[in-house]
């Protein structure tokens, strides 16, 4: 793979993970899109800047990556302007926690749609591309919870297993076209998703992790650029753990 001037999607991209992930690959000097649905556009323009003052090509969208329509548009847009793109990081996600007992319809139906029907919509808009360029990686973000499994997040826990089961089977399709396809499931992270947990759900995560400490955005970043390098071209439909020993 060709890092010069590689076109790199990230969904979510505007903080936390996402953003870390874009920091990493601004090392290269890639051209990063940044995608958000944030109420306000604070923190992508906060990343853009700081990626645009790394010295590489950055720009934002605000996209809700559940509707197939809006997706599609801004695929077909990035491609009649750069051409291609090489690396799709599907990293969008959210979370509306309670038991299945209280769990309303409404949020079983975003969670799906944010975290695993959007993995299908952006996948779906970009293969042809890739299929034609005969090269290309897909990194999706899925969760030690798609394993385990954890009490008052099913919705979120079927949507990142979801996530694994695309991963092996898209990967499976088009391996001969020269393009990988992965999953990279972090623990337990530090991010502002996380912050919001209730501190007796902290500590029984902390008390699960045999590192000791919490993950930090860029042990993940680091995978998922790992995963897209020349290093792993022989890695596909692999899910990766980045979790400190939580899950083995």
């Amino acid at each position: 793979m060709d890092y010069l001037g590689r076109v790199v999607v990230i969904t979510g991209g505007s903080r936390g993970i996402g953003r870390a992930v874009a920091l990493q690959f601004a090392k290269e000097k890639a051209n990063i899109i940044i995608v958000h649905y944030d109420p306000d556009e604070s923190a992508s323009s906060e990343t853009v800047k700081i990626l645009q003052e790394m010295g590489v090509t950055a720009e934002s969208h605000k996209v809700d990556v559940s509707s197939r329509e809006d997706v599609g548009g801004l695929f077909k847009d990035l491609i009649s302007r750069f051409g291609k793109v090489d690396v799709l990081v599907n990293n969008a996600g959210i979370t509306r926690d309670n038991l299945l007992l209280r769990m309303s319809e409404k949020d079983w139906d975003i969670v799906l749609n944010v975290n695993l029907k959007s993995v299908f919509n952006c996948t779906q808009a970009v293969i042809r591309s890739m299929i034609k360029q005969r090269e290309g990686a897909i990194v999706n973000i899925a969760s030690v919870v798609g394993q385990i499994g954890n009490a008052s997040q099913v919705n979120y826990s079927a949507s990142k297993a979801g996530i694994m089961g695309f991963t092996k089977s898209i990967a499976r399709e088009i391996a001969s076209r020269n393009i990988t396809v992965n999953a990279v499931a972090p623990g337990y992270i530090e991010t502002e998703m996380t912050a919001a947990l209730p501190e007796d759900v902290k500590q029984a995560f902390m008390n699960q992790i045999p590192l000791g400490r919490l993950g930090s955005t860029e042990d993940v970043a680091g995978t998922v650029y790992w995963l897209c390098s020349n290093a792993a071209r022989y890695i596909t439909g692999q899910v990766i753990h980045v979790n400190g020993g939580m899950f083995m």
